[in-house]
C-alpha cells in the first residue's frame, strides 16, 4: 500500500517566519510557495532527501489548519504517504473498517491526489494518501 513518506505537513501562523527559519536556520531549500484554495492554505515546501516539509498556514479563519492552530497551537498536523491507486487503496481501507475523511480524492498542493484517514481510526495521527 504505502512506500514512503512523501511530506510531513506542519502547521505554522506566519510562514514568512517559518520559510526564514527552514532556509536560513536549517539550510533547506525552498523549493515553492503556492496557495491551495480548495483547501484554504499557503504552502511552502522544502525538499529533504526523498520527502519534503511542507508548511501550511491558513488563508481563512474557517480552514482546517486555522482550526488545528486554534486547538493545538504550531506544529505537525500531519503525515502524509505516497501511493499509488489511491481510489483503489481508499476502497481497501474502508472495507478494513478504517474512517475515511475523504471518500473520494481531492486535489492538494502540487495537483496531487490527496485524500485523509480520520485519526480516531489511526490511532490519533492524522495521515494523508496522496498519488502524484
Amino acid at each position: 500500500m504505502v512506500s514512503k513518506i512523501d511530506h510531513i505537513g506542519i502547521a505554522v501562523k506566519n510562514l514568512d517566519e517559518q520559510i526564514h527559519f527552514y532556509s536560513d536556520v536549517l539550510g533547506l531549500p525552498l523549493e515553492k510557495i503556492e496557495t491551495v484554495p480548495d483547501q484554504k492554505v499557503r504552502v511552502a515546501i522544502f525538499p529533504i532527501g526523498e520527502t519534503r516539509i511542507e508548511l501550511l498556514e491558513p488563508t481563512s479563519n474557517d480552514s482546517p489548519i486555522a482550526k488545528f492552530l486554534e486547538k493545538r497551537g504550531q506544529g505537525i498536523h500531519h503525515i502524509a504517504y505516497f501511493v499509488r491507486d489511491l481510489e483503489g487503496n481508499l476502497e481497501i481501507l474502508e472495507k478494513k473498517g478504517i474512517e475515511l475523511i475523504d471518500k473520494q480524492p481531492r486535489i492538494g498542493a502540487e495537483g496531487s491526489k490527496i485524500a485523509f484517514l480520520h485519526p480516531k481510526s489511526t490511532y490519533g495521527v492524522l495521515i494523508e494518501l496522496c498519488e502524484h
